[in-house]
């Protein structure tokens, strides 16, 4: 069976009081498992000590100089990862009780105990111990996550600052995407971090001036190419991150076009990622139905309009008419809607 191979080099330790007990497992049980035996609890607290932390520790119940569940409490104490059972000829109710409330057991296995089921009843232990511990990994990503987003968030509440006029921008262009995304059926992973690189797109904002930020009517050429730079001070911001997620590509990219006629490289067609060509539609939509500086939103009828105009074009066809079902359903609205 495939647990057998699995669990070959899984650390366990069998606890008994009698040798010959310990002797009849080494023999049965060393094929399967990283085996390691105690003569007694207070040996075996030394093996932890010197060999452990163990993944599972099966405990006799009834010793001279330690008995099983005060062990077992011990490590519950000292390794509160390490799944534990008691193995015991002594199994009435109260002493199974006891066992549970005490040492927080896994199993109550009593003797004598079948060789595989033993070995099943340590393979479900372990395999116990590891969806634990996965678990646990995933509460810590999800929580570098939270404190990842909040960064952002912070980052997005700063170019809001200085730029009045787009307050709310990246937030709504962050809805939209994974709108997109969602309709698209893009990976959930991906769509959470299609999510957080639209928070964040117009970060490089912060290097622009504030006068020309918040200038009202036409920009110069010379304060549009000011403007223009934005996506890769942005992408500078996000360089060597170290997240799982392209963020900087997605901020570089949200202001290239499918012909090369976009900026700041001139990339085109499949050189974008698809998140890019989702977050630059987005974009656009939310900078034409929303008020700017130097105009007031010109409603979604303008945006339908310039995406069917780009359509396969400019902007990657499904995302545009997907975006465009979005608009019709109601979805996406128009500020006062």
């Amino acid at each position: 069976m495939a647990w057998r191979e699995a669990f070959r080099n899984v650390p366990v330790l069998m606890v008994d009081d009698e040798p010959k007990v310990l002797d009849a497992h080494r023999r049965t049980l060393r094929a399967h498992f990283d085996l390691h035996t105690a003569q007694g609890g207070t040996s075996a607290l030394e093996v932890m000590e010197a060999q452990g932390p163990f993944t599972v520790v099966v405990s006799d119940f009834k010793m001279p100089d330690l008995d099983g569940i005060t062990l077992l409490a011990e490590v519950a104490d000292r390794h509160p990862d390490t799944v534990r059972m008691i193995l015991t000829g002594y199994a009435d109710m109260d002493t199974a009780i006891r066992a549970v409330n005490t040492g927080a057991i896994f199993r109550f296995l009593t003797k004598p105990s079948d060789p595989d089921d033993l070995v099943m009843a340590i393979s479900a232990g372990i395999e116990h111990a590891e969806m634990a511990r996965a678990a646990k990994e995933l509460e810590i990503v999800r929580r570098l996550k939270d404190g990842f987003e909040q960064t952002l968030r912070a980052f997005t509440r700063l170019v809001e600052f200085r730029d009045p006029y787009t307050s709310g921008h990246m937030d709504r262009t962050a809805d939209i995407a994974v709108m997109i995304a969602e309709r698209m059926g893009m990976a959930e992973d991906d769509i959470a971090g299609l999510r957080l690189g639209a928070m964040v797109h117009d970060i490089g904002k912060v290097a622009v001036p504030s006068h020309i930020l918040n200038k009202q009517g036409e920009l110069t050429d010379a304060e549009f190419s000011i403007i223009k730079a934005h996506a890769e001070v942005g992408a500078e911001i996000f360089k060597g991150l170290g997240v799982e997620w392209p963020i900087a590509r997605m901020i570089r990219e949200h202001h290239e076009r499918l012909d090369g006629s976009g900026y700041p490289e001139g990339l085109s067609g499949d050189e974008l990622l698809l998140q890019s060509k989702i977050l630059c539609v987005s974009d656009i939509i939310d900078a034409i139905i929303t008020h700017r500086p130097y105009r007031h939103g010109l409603g979604k009828s303008e945006a339908v309009g310039y995406l069917l105009e780009g359509r396969g074009r400019l902007f990657d066809a499904q995302v545009v008419d997907i975006a465009l079902a979005l608009m019709d359903e109601g979805r996406i609205r128009e500020p006062g809607d």
